[in-house]
């Protein structure tokens, strides 16, 4: 393994705790041109300014940690591999979540037909939490009849997020979870806003006839 590719896997040992750095596009555009070529330290620095933001959109679509570490290191040594073909026509941030993108609607749709037992969600104070758990579970013995309603709103709402296509648990993450606007939405999956909206509909209806019955 190369240099750059080694600092990439790297990075999984404790670079999510780091704070990211958002970087100018003009920045993006000089430290790309660094390391394509051939500086290393330039490359590290692509991968802390964006390390974060990657881990936490696979961490969210995949609802799992150790899927999400998977995604996030493919997703760099890809972009290491290819950055030679990176010619400057949208910003690294464009081009490094497209990737992710892409390798998290693969993820989904290889494994939509085992189910998930968690799903992640961000809090407002940013804290990241698993969406089952915060669901209440008293215990039986001192109210069985809300137990079930508890076990039952958990069964509900993981069937619903298991009722998406993987285009569709994409566009709903990168819409509610990440606050992108449709046109962003849309250029990241290269496809058109209209198409976006669509799609969004559809995921949205979905959802609400999977609760409906729990509200």
């Amino acid at each position: 393994m190369s240099a750059m590719a080694e600092l990439a896997k790297n990075r999984m040992n404790g670079g999510f705790v780091l704070p990211a750095r958002r970087s100018t596009k003009i920045d993006d555009f000089e430290v790309v041109r660094r390391a394509q070529q051939g500086d290393t330290a330039a490359f590290e620095e692509l991968v802390r300014n964006y390390d974060q933001t990657v881990l936490r959109l696979a961490l969210h679509i995949t609802g799992s940690q150790e899927d999400a570490q998977d995604i996030y290191q493919e997703a760099f040594l890809r972009a290491y591999r290819n950055l030679d073909r990176f010619r400057f026509e949208c910003s690294f941030y464009t081009w490094i979540y497209r990737i992710v993108v892409n390798l998290c609607v693969d993820h989904v749709r290889k494994n939509r037909n085992h189910n998930k037992t968690v799903s992640t969600e961000i809090s407002e104070d940013g804290e990241e939490g698993v969406i089952v758990e915060r669901i209440p579970h008293p215990h039986p013995a001192t109210n069985p009849e809300r137990s079930m309603v508890s076990v039952e709103l958990r069964r509900c709402i993981l069937a619903a997020l298991h009722r998406l296509s993987p285009r569709e648990r994409v566009v709903f993450e990168l819409r509610h979870y990440q606050g992108m606007k449709l046109q962003t939405v849309a250029v990241l999956l290269q496809t058109t806003e209209n198409t976006i909206k669509n799609t969004l509909f559809r995921a949205t209806q979905k959802l609400r006839e999977a609760l409906a019955e729990v509200r």
